[in-house]
């Protein structure tokens, strides 16, 4: 029976979400995806480079 307090109180933090606009603080961003994400990714690959061998092993 108490679903009705839980439920709205959903619906408002559903539409909060939804409705916001949340300031983006670009600067902060530009400097986290300039910084070692080259390195990062490299190694990323390599890593991954080798979950395709299967199809080759077929």
């Amino acid at each position: 029976m108490g679903r009705g307090r839980a439920k709205a109180k959903q619906t408002k933090v559903a539409r909060e979400l939804k409705y916001s606009s949340p300031s983006t603080d670009f600067a902060s961003l530009q400097r986290e995806l300039s910084t070692g994400s080259q390195e990062a990714d490299s190694g990323d690959l390599d890593r991954w480079a080798d979950e395709d061998d299967w199809r080759a092993a077929r």
